[in-house]
């Protein structure tokens, strides 16, 4: 339920609202604006009948949400969340590159790809120190010890670190290496997953999952932002569909949609939507043109080498024509990078 209150209403009118909803178990929101004070109820609708809201002379409307999810919808909120990673921020008027290798392999390797990086002044670093792999026989990271290397890189070149979380009780562990978990797409709809991150106060990037349909990636964000953590970029990183000639089927209906439905970030991950080196160039640009906030993308100065993911994986020579090309579109789109 939404109450939005008149614009004479004082913050003593809008607590005593917030009160009488507390009251009946129901969860209060309380969002102050510039010309009006918007108050938020989430739970059963039903019991908020009981406080004729409409009656109060400080109420101007009372309106349901009609969405399943509520506090990643605009119906709630209208204006677009930004996401500080450790002091960079995501959303907004900004479009943000997320760049590193699929896998962290070796100080050498990690650092080799973060100086090329910071010379593109890209201001994130990924990379994977626990690896869901489709076969068992698969590298499966370094674990804590790649998590060691992610956080002498970031010393080393000042670049906050987005990494892959798992395990629910690996938050704790993360939290001291990492700035920004990142939920897989396998993991998309690993409830109590979303709740231990919910839990933590650093932002979440929450891959869709390779089947989970839009709403589904919207309440998998509801279960994070609903236990604690409202920092949430949302991530569209390609389905599964009949077509084989690429890994996935980049969705950038998604990314238009989402951005209708939703204040959070949206991002998009050309390297995995489509699995082919010579088309993250082209569905990055259209990333921007669609509305997307940013984009993560794989990179490794020798491919041939990689231990995961090395045939999306971008060279230093790819890298650069990739930030030469998008530039002129994060202009046009209004955004700089």
């Amino acid at each position: 339920m939404i109450i939005v209150l008149k614009p004479q209403a004082s913050e003593n009118d809008a607590q005593e609202i917030l009160n009488k909803i507390a009251e009946l178990g129901l969860k209060p929101l309380y969002m102050p604006g510039i010309e009006r004070t918007v108050i938020g109820a989430l739970g059963d609708e039903r019991v908020l009948k009981q406080l004729h809201l409409d009656s109060y002379p400080m109420v101007d409307n009372v309106k349901p949400i009609l969405s399943p999810y509520k506090l990643v919808s605009r119906e709630l909120q209208s204006h677009d969340t930004i996401v500080s990673i450790d002091g960079v921020k995501v959303g907004g008027n900004k479009f943000t590159v997320i760049a590193g290798p699929c896998s962290v392999e070796s100080q050498d390797q990690l650092f080799s790809v973060s100086r090329m990086l910071a010379k593109q002044n890209i201001p994130l670093l990924r990379g994977g120190a626990f690896k869901p792999r489709t076969s068992p026989y698969s590298f499966q990271g370094l674990g804590e010890e790649g998590l060691a290397l992610l956080r002498a890189a970031k010393q080393e070149f000042n670049m906050p670190v987005v990494s892959e979380i798992i395990d629910p009780n690996d938050a704790q562990l993360m939290y001291d290496y990492v700035d920004c978990y990142q939920i897989g797409a396998r993991n998309m709809q690993n409830f109590r997953l979303l709740e231990a991150v919910g839990a933590q106060d650093k932002p979440v990037l929450l891959k869709r999952g390779m089947s989970a349909t839009i709403e589904e990636l919207l309440l998998a964000a509801e279960y994070i932002i609903n236990a604690g953590n409202p920092n949430v970029i949302l991530c569209e990183r390609g389905i599964r569909t009949f077509e084989t000639a690429t890994r996935n089927t980049l969705d950038l209906n998604a990314v238009a949609l989402l951005k209708q439905k939703t204040h959070l970030p949206v991002f998009v991950d050309p390297s995995h939507g489509t699995g082919v080196k010579s088309l993250i160039n082209p569905l990055s640009r259209a990333a921007v043109a669609v509305g997307a906030d940013g984009i993560i993308v794989e990179s490794h100065l020798n491919p041939k080498e990689a231990l995961s993911d090395g045939h999306q994986a971008l060279t230093e020579e790819d890298f650069v024509q990739l930030m030469a090309d998008i530039t002129p579109f994060v202009k046009a789109a209004g955004k700089t990078l």
